[in-house]
């Protein structure tokens, strides 16, 4: 690369990237990209992946020959003055040693070993297997990480617009106050009260954008990118165009990411067992190996006059005492089958309890936002008869405050039924393994 185009190139990327500093806004789609794409545990669980697959082209390999080549050359030192050698008929007489040449080609392969080689195979295939379904477990937790912090970050957004909302009243509130001070029809306990409304509404807002500050930060974080970024606000938008199919869902969960990752490793179980068992069988092998040696007066690299001779062998083993070492190896495998087993069940069951648990949490969360939202309705009237009534003289301020801590607490409740109703229907997604 010529100075000239890595300067271009090296401007064109700064200009490109983001500052550090600039908060980045990204949709729910964008967030689990990056997430996906940065999230460790997907790329350990890729890592793997390539491993077992590596793996089951090593289990292919084993029932193929071993082919290996082998040369050399040498020459003894010190020269002996006088040294003759007889090549084709004549006697040579030599300044200096012979050099001797040697190749050989060997080729082994295992006829029969107990079965080991097909069960290695079917061994391979299943844990291939398990990392393929564990990259789909690994990208399904990121995703639900990285929903459930963009969810929070959208509670965050929606928590600092109710504090300005809260804040704007407070300030509204204060001037009225004032203006009915200064008619002298309150007390100036009124305005002092209205004082403290601000304060806690300007307390609200800057305890709101903390909160977004911090779930920003975690977001980006579980993201994996070298710039803060933030939801989008459209996403605030709370959407409940889903009704579950209790029935459905638990057809679903049950062929769900978790439960396919315990039946790979019950299957890998399963095949280690066997591989096992074939360590008591006899092992059948072949071989044929070719060699030549020869000598040479000068440096050749072919040598000269080789003489080669080849060697056919076949071989049978069987193992008769080996120390209890394959008792051991074919005890812990029974154990880790047991295991698996046992696993699988609980993890079927685990499934049950969770969509169970998700289920009952996103119908009451459906239920709370429902009677929230008709809640804030309420109380958002209720504080605009109080303030019409406060300034004719027929409400006091205690009932102003009343109104409007109930408008408050009724939001907060709003944004939180929410909230639990996204993080209840994420944990469902998870759990089956599709979109809802």
């Amino acid at each position: 690369m010529t100075p000239f185009l890595a300067t271009w190139l090296a401007v064109v990327l700064t200009a490109a990237a983001p500052s550090d500093t600039t908060v980045r806004t990204l949709t729910l789609h964008e967030a689990i990209a990056l997430a996906e794409a940065n999230a460790p545990g997907v790329i350990h669980a890729l890592g793997q992946q390539r491993a077992t697959a590596a793996d089951v082209r090593a289990a292919y390999g084993a029932f193929l020959p071993s082919i290996s080549v082998s040369a050399g050359a040498n020459r003894q030192l010190p020269v002996q003055s006088g040294q003759t050698l007889v090549q084709n008929g004549q006697v040579l007489t030599l300044s200096h040693e012979p050099w001797s040449y040697s190749d050989g080609v060997v080729a082994n392969i295992g006829l029969f070993s107990g079965g080991s080689r097909l069960f290695a195979l079917r061994q391979a295939h299943a844990l291939a297997a398990a990392a393929t379904v564990d990259v789909t477990e690994q990208r399904l937790l990121a995703e639900l990480a990285v929903k459930q912090q963009y969810f929070d970050v959208l509670a965050s957004l929606e928590s600092e617009v109710a504090a300005d909302a809260q804040l704007e009243l407070a300030d509204r509130q204060l001037d009225l106050s004032i203006l009915k001070l200064k008619a002298r029809t309150v007390t100036r306990s009124d305005s002092l009260r209205s004082e403290i409304l601000v304060q806690n509404g300007r307390l609200a807002a800057i305890t709101a954008r903390t909160a977004l500050l911090q779930a920003n930060a975690s977001l980006t974080r579980l993201v994996g990118t070298d710039y803060p970024v933030t939801a989008a606000a459209g996403d605030s938008v709370d959407r409940s165009d889903f009704t579950p199919d209790e029935a459905a869902l638990r057809e679903q969960s049950l062929d769900g990411p978790l439960v396919h990752a315990a039946e790979s490793q019950l299957t890998a179980a399963r095949a280690e067992v066997r591989l096992q068992w074939a360590g008591y069988l006899p092992a059948l092998t072949a071989g044929y190996s070719r060699t030549g040696n020869g000598s040479s007066g000068g440096f050749s690299p072919t040598g000269e006059d080789m003489a080669y001779s080849g060697q056919l062998r076949l071989a049978i083993s069987m193992p008769i005492f080996d120390q209890f070492q394959r008792a051991s190896l074919t005890t812990a495998a029974h154990a880790a089958l047991d295991d698996a087993a046992a696993t699988l069940r609980d993890t079927r069951l685990a499934a049950l309890e969770s969509l169970a648990q998700s289920l009952g949490a996103y119908r009451s969360a459906t239920e709370r936002a429902a009677l929230q939202a008709a809640t804030v309705e309420a109380a958002q009237e209720d504080l605009r008869e109080h303030q019409e009534q406060y300034k004719v003289g027929t409400s006091t301020m205690v009932d102003v405050l009343t109104s409007e801590a109930a408008l408050v607490q009724a939001r907060h409740d709003l944004i939180q039924a929410r909230y639990d109703r996204r993080i209840a229907r994420a944990q469902l997604e998870a759990l089956i393994g599709r979109s809802l």
